[in-house]
């Protein structure tokens, strides 16, 4: 991994991009709309083609797809956070390939690292507990320490803030649209890590090897 030596400062998004968390997020999202008496039949590339565009998108749509649901999205929100939590409960968390191998390279270099989320630290943290890979990481930022969710860049200027020094070079991960739009408003090189098929105008740039 001799592409990490050329970066001080590496800033991590979590869902879908250390944790493949994904698909618990779509069943809580199902979970939720079946207590409403209604069926999400969206496959799980259908989720993240929404839910990954921006902050309203996944809410946008499913008003569209169902016009009668209760329209106190902040009591539909909360439904599906505690349906989240009994799922990673139950769910064998995994991580996303080549994750483990990367976070133990970066303890070893003592290499400064964040996470940077739109994800609680509750739900963060029951994951977190139970994989000694993610424990190496040494700095959290979730979505009580900030205002503005991605594609706001706040998150992450306040990462850099807190975490970054003077001439550092950054590079940050995200795997949706809408987080590297956030990684676009900082300093940090922004990498997007996604199928191809989630994000098919995009086009190849540079491997890191």
């Amino acid at each position: 991994m001799q592409w990490t030596q050329n970066f001080d400062l590496f800033l991590f998004d979590f869902d879908g991009l250390l944790v493949n968390t994904e698909p618990l997020h779509h069943e809580a999202y199902v979970r939720m709309l079946a207590a409403e008496g209604l069926r999400l039949n969206w496959s799980l590339e259908d989720f993240c083609s929404v839910a990954h565009r921006n902050a309203t998108a996944l809410k946008e749509a499913l008003y569209a797809q169902f016009p009668n649901l209760d329209p106190d999205w902040k009591r539909l929100y909360a439904a599906k956070k505690q349906a989240y939590e009994e799922v990673i409960a139950t769910a064998e968390i995994e991580l996303m390939p080549g994750v483990e191998k990367l976070l133990q390279h970066l303890a070893q270099r003592d290499a400064r690292r964040c996470v940077v989320t739109n994800s609680f630290y509750p739900q963060i943290a029951a994951i977190r507990n139970n994989s000694p890979a993610l424990q190496t990481i040494p700095h959290w930022i979730t979505r009580e320490n900030y205002v503005n969710p991605k594609p706001d860049p706040e998150c992450y200027l306040q990462a850099i803030a807190r975490f970054g020094r003077p001439n550092d070079r950054i590079i940050g991960f995200e795997d949706s649209a809408r987080g590297l739009q956030a990684l676009k408003g900082t300093p940090a090189l922004p990498v997007l890590i996604a199928p191809t098929s989630r994000y098919p105008t995009f086009e190849h740039i540079q491997v890191l090897a």
